[in-house]
């Protein structure tokens, strides 16, 4: 076998062990269960919606990308294809209700139906705010309310 042929060889072997790699430790990461976490903050939903209208880059740098627990009395819960969306309004601003946006994971969407105008507990993950609205994303009811 020529010099050339078994370099070419491992560099094959190599570069299948490299993607089996990046395949074993990147893309087949287990997805964070987002009901089990442990909330990084406890806040009134309107406390959560002023943080970030009072001083958007400081909230940002505290909520995003964590798990926070909120409450309050949601104004009403959305319903949109596959999505269910429970929404706390503190602000009537050009496009409609402003506030907290809280998108619910699929084993909590039954639960979470009856909330609008009770006092509730969610936890999820804050991935930001869009000028109008704070997003909580994979939202869950916590058991002990």
């Amino acid at each position: 076998m020529s010099k050339w042929l078994k370099i070419i060889i491992i560099l094959a072997i190599i570069g299948v062990l490299a993607g089996l790699g990046v395949y074993f430790f990147l893309y087949n990461k287990p997805h964070p269960d987002y009901a089990e976490e442990k909330p990084e903050y406890k806040l009134e939903a309107q406390e959560l919606f002023e943080a970030f209208t009072g001083n958007r880059k400081q909230a940002e740098k505290k909520y995003n990308g964590k798990i926070i627990q909120i409450s309050g009395t949601p104004d009403k819960v959305q319903k949109t294809d596959s999505l269910t969306i429970v929404v706390f309004a503190f602000e009537q601003g050009m496009f409609g209700n402003e506030g907290v946006r809280c998108t619910m994971l699929p084993a909590y969407v039954e639960a979470s139906k009856n909330v609008a105008g009770q006092n509730t507990v969610i936890k999820g993950y804050c991935s930001g705010y869009n000028d109008s609205d704070v997003i909580l994303e994979h939202c869950s009811l916590p058991e002990n309310q």
